[in-house]
This record gives C-alpha cells, sequence and structure tokens, in this order.
C-alpha cells in the first residue's frame, strides 16, 4: 500500500553534512528522512525555493521535454529500501500508453515537484526505515518532535560550505 506523502522540507544531518530531504504524510503523521546527495538538494532546493535560472537545469530540461511531448508525469513512488539505498518509479502517460522509469528517490521528486505530481511512499518502507511515527505513543511521540524541531532549527549557516 502506498502512502501520499509531500517534500516537509531539506536539511543537513548536523554529524555528516550530508543533505536530508524530509518527507511527511498528507496527516502530518509520519516523516521519513532520506538522505541524499548535494546536487539532488540543490535541484529539490531551488524548486521550493522557487528560483528561476536564466537556462534549465537538468530536472527542469526534463520537465520542459515531457511537456513538448505531451508526456504526463502521473505519479511519483518511492517503492523500496534495499542495503540503506532506496528505489523510486516515475510513471508517465503518453495518450493511452503509460510507463514506469527506475529513478532514485532523489531524481524523482525533483521532477515531481516541477510537474505538480503527487509523491507516494510504499508503507513497508515507512516500516523499516528510520521515519517517524509522530502518532505513536507519548514518549516516542516527543522525542520525534524533539528530532523534528533540531531539524526544522538547522539554518542556512549549518549549509555550511553546501549552501542551497
Amino acid at each position: 500500500m502506498f502512502i501520499e506523502m509531500k517534500v516537509a522540507g531539506l536539511t543537513i544531518d548536523p554529524f555528516t553534512n550530508a543533505p536530508i530531504m524530509i518527507l511527511r504524510d498528507l496527516e502530518d503523521k509520519k516523516t521519513l528522512p532520506i538522505w541524499i546527495g548535494i546536487l539532488e538538494a540543490s535541484a529539490i532546493a531551488s524548486e521550493l525555493e522557487k528560483l528561476k535560472f536564466s537556462r534549465p537545469m537538468t530536472h527542469d530540461l526534463i520537465k520542459n521535454i515531457f511537456e513538448e511531448m505531451e508526456i504526463k508525469v502521473k505519479r511519483v513512488e518511492v517503492t523500496d529500501l534495499k542495503d540503506n539505498v532506496y528505489y523510486a518509479t516515475i510513471h508517465l502517460e503518453k495518450g493511452d500508453t503509460t510507463y514506469q522509469i527506475d529513478a532514485r528517490p532523489s531524481d524523482a521528486i525533483a521532477i515531481a515537484l516541477r510537474t505538480g505530481s503527487p509523491i507516494f511512499v510504499e508503507n513497508s518502507i515507512l516500516e523499516k526505515s528510520k521515519s517517524i511515527d509522530l502518532s505513536a505513543d507519548k514518549d516516542k511521540k516527543e522525542g520525534a518532535q524533539n528530532l523534528l524541531e533540531l531539524l526544522d532549527e538547522l539554518g542556512p549557516e549549518a549549509f555550511g560550505k553546501y549552501k542551497m
């Protein structure tokens, strides 16, 4: 079963300085942190901040190609987690034909943000990953909330040399 989620934001792992993409379900009950690369974080951040560049960046180029070829991004799914590696699928539609394209979650989500497409996560990933259940018992909920507050409090200075 898939759960629809949204990008709640980006932050930096305070221990490794690696970017973390925070996905949150639409009811704000479950949160899934996914560690991603700096380039993908930059692509996601630029779309979240609605930054416009004089020339299209890679994910903008893909969106433009899809539009020109009348291909719709129906949805993006984070489908699996194996050996600490996440997997995703981009679902495309052109006319009556559908396509499923393997992708890294960060790239798939960068495209979903640009096309306004929904993002889904397989429920089993939330169970076996480091997802945070905000509807858990009181102690777990407080601990999860403290972690989310810590992540939310990290400002631009936390990015160090990796400014978004």
